[in-house]
């Protein structure tokens, strides 16, 4: 099919959507570590209370790329459906999480939030490669970062921004501060408006003959034997790619689920208060606990606002993509590499970074993040089957979600405790896990994946 190529605000529209799921990404990522610690979970069970965000993607992700590729309607099209189901579960879920009465109701919200986020999130990377031709692939990824950073950014910040207009930080003990509720509460309708946005400014492209995609929908075909058939047979590129994936998401889960522990901690010297360290039965040791509480709440509103500027980061080195490639060759492959090396030494520079420079590590941070939003898939969608594009899409993230399960896995504890028992090694290891991510890029041979002439 000779596909139209597509203006700047089309590749905006179709992309739109991600503005929503990254701001449910962004809260989830920057304030979930803090729910929980406010609920009482110990530094150390965090990564195990995350779990439930990669084992959905697992199972998810893969049977709704399956799904969306042998789906069509006229008025819906293909991926649209998806994206609408999951927003609406998903805005559900970010307004009730916060809410939660007790530590593991709100870990129970994280598997429904999770696996409601990606119902919407995998159609929108396969929509990319259906509405676009090769020459574009790269610029709609990159557009796709651009609004990915916008919601980032924005979403991260929102506690702190909300208490700017006097919505408090304080709570009692076990209770959620309503600036987070608040936040939450503005993510979820952002989410669902943004996903409408594109629904309904979007259309998609059919099936190019109709009458086999009817025949293929009619089989009865065994899905997960499918998807095995795939996993068998998926091309040399996507595995290599994999084993980027592996050291890059295994990294940034780091990041998600022990940023706010390690930072408030070691560089803004507020951890978060234990009951069981207070006497709660004597006032003057309930007002200090109350008031580590406070500062522990006003600490981790920073964090979330210094995690924000990764986004923005991010959407600034979008924007730099999206200049450079209008008139030139891109390389992939090196573009990816030095960007994850910068964000590696961006966590790593967490070691000596004091609240005023902390920024830095996120720039860098920024830098990665960007690259790992759209380089990859630029480089995968040039070396495989666009019939199947749905399907590979899910697949090639069980290399994002196992790398965060092993981490959830005890293997973030176990490896930042061969460094000691402070939190902040966890941010030494993801620095390490991103700076291995990207010299694996050098595995990278196939010449359609390292190099394509963009066009805008």
């Amino acid at each position: 099919m000779n596909k139209q190529k597509l203006s700047f605000w089309q590749i905006w529209n179709m992309s739109f959507g991600f503005l929503g799921i990254q701001f449910g990404f962004a809260l989830q990522g920057g304030f979930m570590s803090r729910i929980f610690q406010t609920l009482g979970a110990g530094k150390e069970e965090i990564p195990l209370l995350w779990i439930a965000a990669p084992l959905t993607g697992l199972l998810v992700q893969p049977v709704i790329g399956y799904m969306s590729d042998r789906t069509w309607s006229v008025k819906w099209g293909r991926r649209r459906p998806y994206f609408l189901v999951g927003a609406i579960l998903s805005s559900m879920a970010l307004f009730f999480v916060p809410n939660s009465p007790a530590l593991w109701i709100a870990v129970g919200f994280l598997w429904i939030l999770d696996a409601s986020i990606n119902i919407s999130m995998e159609p929108f990377r396969a929509l990319v490669a259906d509405k676009l031709p090769e020459s574009q692939r790269s610029y709609g990824f990159v557009v796709q970062t651009l609004i990915i950073g916008i919601g980032t950014w924005v979403a991260s910040n929102l506690p702190w921004m909300v208490s700017q207009f006097g919505v408090s930080n304080e709570a009692a003990s076990g209770v959620v501060p309503m600036s987070v509720k608040v936040a939450f509460a503005i993510g979820a309708f952002v989410f669902l408006a943004s996903i409408l946005f594109t629904v309904f400014t979007t259309d998609e492209y059919p099936p190019e003959d109709m009458e086999e995609f009817e025949k293929e929908k009619a089989k009865k075909n065994n899905f997960i034997s499918d998807i095995i058939n795939n996993i068998g047979n998926m091309p040399l590129t996507m595995k290599k790619l994999g084993v980027i994936q592996f050291f890059s998401w295994f990294a940034f889960f780091t990041m998600w689920s022990m940023a706010n522990p390690a930072l408030t901690e070691h560089v803004f010297n507020t951890p978060a208060p234990l009951e069981t360290a207070f006497n709660m039965s004597d006032a003057l040791q309930v007002a200090s606990f109350n008031e580590a509480n406070t500062k522990f709440q006003e600490s981790s509103n920073l964090v979330g606002s210094a995690m924000g500027i990764y986004g923005l980061s991010s959407m600034a080195f979008a924007l730099l993509l999206v200049l450079y490639t209008s008139k030139r060759k891109i390389n992939r492959k090196f573009v990816h590499l030095f960007s994850l090396v910068l964000g590696g030494i961006g966590f790593l520079y967490m070691n000596y970074a004091t609240p005023e420079t902390l920024k830095y590590s996120f720039i860098l941070i920024g830098i990665a993040w960007g690259s790992i939003l759209s380089m990859p898939y630029a480089m995968l969608s040039s070396s495989v089957d666009p019939k199947k594009m749905g399907v590979i899409m899910g697949i090639f993230n069980m290399f994002i979600v196992i790398p965060q399960i092993v981490a959830a896995l005890n293997g973030i504890n176990f490896i930042s405790g061969l460094l000691g028992e402070e939190a902040i090694h966890a941010m030494t290891v993801a620095g390490i896990s991103l700076v291995i991510a990207g010299l694996c890029n050098l595995l990278i041979t196939n010449k359609d994946a390292i190099s394509y002439q963009e066009e805008i």
